[in-house]
């Protein structure tokens, strides 16, 4: 991501003309169309696109071209939204005791591989301090328990507002958010769920696919909602197992499926190509 390149995501219900207004707007206005996507729902009658374009040919400005997005908007009945590239987004990484995912994704960050920047990593443990120190990151342990859960909360919510967060990635974080805190940052908290959704959700998931004897296993990345593990997909990834594996085996395997998909999830996030309806997602190339 660049600070002359903007991207920008519509959804509507699907009609003749859209491609062709939005493609006229930002011509108009200067824009050199980088890439295009777009998808039709024929069942549920929708058009979702990204437009990613080059703003430094612009021949007006940002309040000039927004002023144009909202009146196509609105002639469509667009939602829409538009992203700049000038300035990272700030994500918040909390975990609990398992910490692959959360090596995982600061060894991708450190990579270049995530275009943002880690604000701070907040766990409910004391054991993810020394990772956090590692990286040169703030950490902050919150420990919580049923009678302090809604004072935990309050001081996560405090650490992310005062930390300008954009993304709350629940990298194995053990615990489940309240529909209060959920409802507060509507599309930006991704968890990791360690089964093939919307198998073996909640607790356990390993061994209740053990006694299941499963052929394979996943694991799931999706937005949180205030039901539990329903928010919507995002990426799922899988791996064949046998009847030889353990529950222990199943772990082991799960783990690099976690790490793969809530990486690609985050990095997806980050470069503003998902679109959320109706339960589920649409994730542009």
């Amino acid at each position: 991501m660049t600070a002359h390149v903007a991207t920008l995501l519509v959804a509507c219900q699907d009609r003749k003309g859209l491609v062709a207004s939005l493609a006229q707007l930002l011509y108009g206005h200067g824009a050199n169309i980088l890439d295009s996507d777009q998808h039709s729902d024929p069942v549920a009658g929708m058009f979702f696109q990204r437009l990613r374009f080059d703003m430094s040919t612009l021949t007006t400005d940002r309040v000039s071209l927004e002023a144009g997005i909202r009146e196509v908007g609105a002639r469509f009945g667009m939602d829409w939204r538009l992203a700049y590239g000038t300035k990272p987004r700030r994500v918040a990484v909390l975990c609990s005791k398992q910490e692959h995912c959360l090596y995982d994704l600061l060894i991708r960050h450190r990579a270049g591989e995530l275009t943002c920047e880690i604000a701070c990593v907040i766990s409910n443990h004391a054991t993810a301090e020394p990772i956090a120190q590692h990286f040169g990151l703030p950490f902050h342990h919150l420990p919580v328990t049923p009678e302090t859960k809604a004072q935990q909360e309050a001081a996560a919510v405090e650490l992310i507002e005062g930390n300008h967060v954009d993304l709350i990635v629940l990298a194995r974080y053990m615990q489940i958010l309240s529909p209060e805190l959920v409802a507060r940052y509507p599309g930006r908290i991704i968890n990791i769920h360690h089964s093939f959704l919307p198998a073996f959700v909640g607790a356990n998931p390993y061994r209740q696919a053990y006694e299941k004897g499963v052929k394979l296993i996943g694991a799931t990345s999706h937005y949180v909602t205030a039901e539990l593990d329903q928010g919507p997909i995002i990426e799922q990834t899988t791996i064949r197992v046998s009847h030889k594996d353990s529950v222990d085996d199943l772990v082991r395997k799960g783990r690099d499926l976690e790490k793969r998909a809530l990486a690609q999830a985050v990095r997806w996030h980050l470069e503003d190509r998902i679109l959320v309806y109706a339960g589920k997602t649409v994730v542009f190339d």
